[in-house]
């Protein structure tokens, strides 16, 4: 071990030792943010040395004080900041993922990349309803993961499932849908959104819907929309040189873009410096602003690795293709798409109208998960 990383166990031994709470809450948050600061940049030998003294800290901290209030508050804290975060400690990922207290377990499951898909379908074996409704408003869910969890058969998640438009549905589990419908007419409707993006699967599904709900299974929106809808959501991965492997924190930006809102200063000119000078932070809260939306809803659109969700984002806002294309620029630290990645988004940029822009961004605002308490 080096000398760094023995002062860091030191730190922390003394920590559990020391038998205080909040001294090791105060440990953990700062080995939290030692980590933070340089996640990108870590071998996996030093990620392993993080995981350990985590996983020590954490399990020191339940041990003797998880019914304390600020235990189980800082535990949520340092979840919230790993969760994004692809090279975050797996082990405590994973410990995290599975705790008891759904305040500490949902950030991770809403959004780490460190949980696979099996580790998922592991979780919606045996966790709480509350556990698999956080999984389910993921941005992105493979077949086999929905079908484990549609399997438990809970109608709210259920109904969390079929209004996300990033989780994929088998036919079996489309099958388990259509049964819970009969009873369920919330999620009859909810289904309707499914029928436009399968229509092979629409004729089982108003033929066994209840009647009343199976008008509004016909019609909840042009069927060109939720295509749209579908293709613009994909996985969140960290690229090898993607600014989105990062930790974020917008806090600095929220001011920023603030004071130019109050001096009627925030415009496409303004936006389209802050992509140039690859400024992320002030690019995506500013694109929020423009578009009328909100941070939870830019960031996994400029973190996927497709390009329509930025577009539909920039369309929304009223933008140009000249921003919109350095605004796709901004999501790597150097370089920038190649040729047919930016002429495959101008198409998009040409076909997407800003009408049906905004009613996807009003889509995903609505189908998001709660907006977590925290800046990154």
């Amino acid at each position: 071990m080096t000398a760094y990383g023995q002062s860091i166990a030191d730190e922390v031994e003394a920590a559990i030792q020391a038998g205080s709470t909040e001294r090791r809450l105060d440990a953990a948050r700062r080995v939290t943010n030692l980590f933070l600061a340089s996640a990108g940049s870590f071998s996996g030998e030093q990620v392993e040395l993080f995981d350990h003294v985590l996983a020590r800290l954490i399990t020191a901290i339940e041990g003797r004080s998880i019914a304390d209030i600020n235990a189980r508050t800082g535990l949520a804290e340092i979840s919230t900041q790993l969760a994004p975060i692809a090279q975050a400690p797996p082990s405590v990922i994973g410990h995290l993922a599975r705790h008891d207290d759904i305040s500490i377990a949902a950030p991770v499951l809403r959004e780490s990349p460190r949980l696979s898909d099996q580790d998922l379908i592991d979780i919606a074996k045996t966790s709480s309803e509350q556990h698999l409704l956080a999984v389910a408003g993921r941005w992105w869910l493979k077949e086999a993961v929905t079908d484990a969890f549609l399997g438990r058969h809970y109608p709210s998640v259920s109904r969390r499932i079929v209004g996300n438009p990033g989780a994929r549905v088998s036919e079996q589990g489309f099958a388990t849908i259509v049964a819970q419908a009969e009873s369920d007419d919330e999620l009859a409707v909810e289904a309707g959104v499914q029928v436009e993006l399968a229509p092979g699967r629409g004729h089982l599904m108003l033929r066994r819907a209840p009647r009343k709900v199976r008008k509004g299974l016909l019609s909840p929106a042009p069927s060109h929309l939720f295509e749209e809808i579908r293709s613009a959501i994909a996985a969140v991965a960290a690229g090898a040189d993607r600014e989105m492997s990062r930790a974020r924190d917008f806090a600095a930006a929220r001011r920023l873009v603030g004071s130019l809102v109050e001096k009627g200063q925030l415009n496409e000119t303004a936006i389209l410096e802050f992509a140039r000078q690859r400024r992320y932070e002030e690019t995506v809260v500013a694109l929020a602003e423009l578009s009328k939306s909100v941070i939870e809803v830019i960031r996994p659109l400029m973190q996927s690795l497709r390009d329509d969700g930025v577009v539909a984002a920039c369309r929304a806002a009223g933008l140009n293709w000249e921003t919109t294309s350095a605004i796709l620029a901004c999501r790597y630290s150097t370089g920038s798409p190649d040729a047919a990645e930016l002429a495959k988004a101008k198409i998009h940029f040409v076909k997407t109208s800003a009408e049906d822009a905004r009613r996807m961004l009003a889509f995903w605002r609505v189908r998001s998960p709660p907006a977590p308490s925290r800046t990154n």
